[in-house]
């Protein structure tokens, strides 16, 4: 399963020598002046123009070793207004017939892997904002996803308070306002409205966007041909093209929105013992994998971060939870299933949660490595997590996260990092140099959804991925915008509701 520390301040005995540091950059808002003949190569449709035609992992996360502390800052004001304007708390006392008008944005998800599962709440509080509707959070039996080991803000409604609500203001009875929910289906491309409507415009009381499993879902409405819905999306999701300072969206969400449980928040207390937080952030999804080499890589890692944050102690500690040992109220939980175990480890379900809240208290840094697949959704969401903890009311943050690659990993380059959700799928295709050394790799908390980024460039799964959505992607990951507006017109447009009954 996966290994997980989480690490005090280093020491001098872990000391990299200068040669083989990379200090912080800072991230640049024009990228063309700062690859110009890489601009060219990707306009000129591959065409070599006196500079290689690929980067390697730690070339393309040079843009993101500067913080994006002032758009994330402008991204947190927006949250905190909207969820003033619509949170629960204010609309559940509008009058009856203001409240019968409102629209609401439904998060639904399951007990599956906690990444995928988080990302569809997250998502639905993202088209909240951007639809200025309020969230709701289903419950299954009376229970929250992940509601033993989750604590959720009280911004949000239930359904059942949803229900309750329209029967005591009349919506139905009084204002002829049926409870309907309009349901759009990620995962099914030729259905999706996501790129042709304009949601702001949909009538019914609840949307559901179903099928969000990653970070991509929600900004694919920066595609969208309607420029309401456009503009609604950059303003959370920023520019895709300037990526060295998009906000820490989810990261965002997640400070207002989720809470360890108290089970959870005694757990990661125990761990860390009365002492500080830790500093930096270990994930290694090992699967069931013991690679020397993954381990290697990740001490160049470290090493990075050490000398970066200027970290120096000589006698440094690594915290881990060691489950066996804790015996809180939770240490009786449910073992994996074996079909999970792979996958997930050993250990017993709860112990994700106590690591993901022990690690989302790092100070400085989070590193992701892995067997395989680096950057997975659990990492991204630690990363983000974290960044937002420590993003005070000034700009000024520290925190970093970083990828760590084992060559092996990377003999056709990025190409093996196709996880459609995974934060490095941007750069998977032709632009990613093969045969690549060990990497240690600035890497964005906001994952991109597209290609647009002066090194970003699709595999050829996507660009048939996309095609299914009516996108034509070019090799070098360019929207073709007319041929997405004339599938738009030729698309049929698929309407799925369901109506509560009262």
């Amino acid at each position: 399963g996966d290994w997980f520390g989480t690490v005090g301040a280093f020491a001098e005995a872990l000391d990299a020598p200068a040669s083989s540091t990379v200090p912080l950059s800072r991230a640049s808002s024009s990228e063309s002046t700062l690859f110009p003949h890489a601009r060219a190569w990707k306009a000129s449709g591959g065409r070599h123009v006196g500079e290689r035609p690929c980067k390697t992992v730690e070339e393309m996360g040079e843009d993101f070793g500067g913080g994006v502390g002032k758009e994330s800052l402008r991204v947190r004001r927006i949250i905190q207004n909207h969820f003033l304007a619509n949170g629960a708390s204010r609309v559940r006392d509008l009058p009856p017939e203001q409240f019968c008008r409102h629209g609401f944005v439904l998060g639904k998800a399951s007990e599956a892997g906690f990444g995928n599962e988080m990302y569809k709440v997250l998502t639905a509080a993202a088209l909240s904002i951007m639809l200025n509707r309020s969230l709701i959070i289903s419950q299954t039996r009376g229970k929250y996803p992940f509601g033993d080991y989750i604590s959720y803000s009280n911004f949000t409604f239930t359904v059942k308070e949803i229900k309750h609500l329209w029967r005591h203001k009349g919506c139905e009875s009084k204002y002829g306002r049926k409870l309907v929910i309009r349901i759009d289906d990620f995962m099914k491309p030729v259905e999706t409205n996501v790129i042709c409507s304009n949601w702001k415009k949909w009538k019914q009381p609840i949307i559901w966007f179903h099928g969000t499993v990653d970070s991509v879902a929600a900004q694919f409405f920066l595609k969208n041909i309607h420029s309401q819905m456009r503009t609604a999306a950059l303003n959370l999701f920023s520019d895709p093209q300037v990526l060295g300072i998009r906000p820490n969206v989810f990261g965002e969400l997640m400070r207002v929105l989720i809470f360890p449980s108290e089970d959870v928040e005694a757990a990661v207390n125990w761990v860390i013992g009365g002492g500080e937080n830790p500093d930096i952030s270990l994930h290694m999804r090992m699967l069931m994998n013991r690679s020397g080499r993954a381990v290697q890589a990740m001490l160049r890692c470290l090493k990075k971060v050490i000398r970066s944050q200027h970290l120096m102690s000589s006698r440094p500690k690594v915290l881990h939870f060691d489950y066996d040992k804790f015996r809180g109220s939770m240490f009786k939980g449910l073992r994996i299933t074996d079909s999970r175990r792979r996958d997930w480890g050993t250990a017993p379900r709860w112990v994700a949660f106590v690591d993901f809240f022990l690690a989302s208290r790092a100070k400085y840094a989070a590193i992701s490595g892995a067997h395989h697949r680096v950057g997975t959704t659990y990492a991204q969401l630690i990363a983000a997590l974290a960044a937002a903890y420590n993003l005070g009311d000034k700009s000024s943050s520290r925190f970093t996260f970083l990828s760590s690659f084992q060559s092996n990993l990377l003999i056709d380059g990025l190409k093996n990092q196709g996880g459609w959700g995974h934060v490095w799928n941007r750069y998977a295709g032709p632009l990613s140099c093969r045969n690549q050394g060990n990497q240690c790799a600035f890497t964005p908390v906001l994952p991109s959804a597209w290609w647009d980024g002066l090194w970003q460039s699709p595999i050829p799964r996507d660009i048939n991925r996309l095609a299914s959505y009516g996108i034509k992607l070019s090799a070098l990951g360019t929207v073709d915008e007319n041929s997405l507006k004339k599938h738009c017109k030729k698309k049929k447009n698929v309407v799925r509701t369901f109506t509560f009954k009262l």
